[in-house]
């Protein structure tokens, strides 16, 4: 095992420069999934379990999916949210029990709801309730890729360490493209947050830079 005394951040920037970084790259049509952005992890104001890394995240995953809707390809979001018994956590809710506790996102609280600067288009959008990390675990999102003819997938929210890989290790593992837009992820820290971008882009999806990912919607 390698050992250093440099930051994830660090470490991640000098995968992102590197030249000869491999990539999957774009395929010919996307899906846009945007995991979690509700208010038990979006308002910082008013839960500890919330987070930030770029300030302007929510305002870059409107205008993605505004493009989607231009272009006719499917914009999903994803929120969890639990029984008053918290029993459907499962095993994950068993770790801790206090009011920040994963399965105390109770069905109809202010943590479960999206955040209110999020624009939703309830008519047109999917929206899909999810109880694990992975946006595919027991959601219909498989079969609504398949109908939509999909070969991409592009996926926005949080957590990076969480949520966010699992759901990219799935897509890689159903044999989609995926792309992470960089700018479109946050997590709680930034060495988890760095650590796994690099992971995601050795191994799992292109991280990209958001102007570059908006660059080839433009071109659709």
């Amino acid at each position: 095992m390698e050992t250093t005394n440099k930051t994830a951040r660090e470490i991640y920037q000098e995968i992102k420069a590197n030249p000869a970084r491999k990539r999957f790259g774009f395929g010919n049509k996307a899906v846009l999934v945007n995991i979690d952005p509700q208010k038990a992890y979006t308002r910082k104001d008013l839960f500890k379990t919330a987070y930030e890394t770029d300030p302007h995240q929510l305002d870059h995953i409107n205008a993605l999916a505004a493009r989607f809707r231009e272009l006719q390809w499917p914009v999903v979001w994803t929120h969890v949210a639990y029984m008053e018994s918290g029993e459907d956590a499962g095993i994950w809710g068993t770790r801790t029990d206090t009011e920040d506790s994963l399965q105390n996102i109770k069905f109809g609280s202010l943590r479960s709801e999206f955040d209110d600067r999020l624009t939703i288009d309830r008519e047109r959008d999917v929206i899909y309730l999810k109880k694990m990390p992975s946006a595919f675990f027991e959601t219909q999102l498989q079969s609504l890729l398949v109908w939509h003819q999909v070969d991409t997938v592009i996926l926005t929210g949080g957590s990076t360490s969480g949520c966010i890989r699992a759901t990219a290790v799935d897509s890689l593992s159903r044999g989609y493209r995926t792309i992470v837009p960089e700018e479109c992820v946050a997590d709680k820290h930034e060495s988890y947050h760095f650590a796994n971008l690099t992971d995601l882009s050795l191994k799992y999806a292109d991280v990209l830079d958001l102007e570059e990912v908006q660059t080839w919607l433009s071109q659709q």
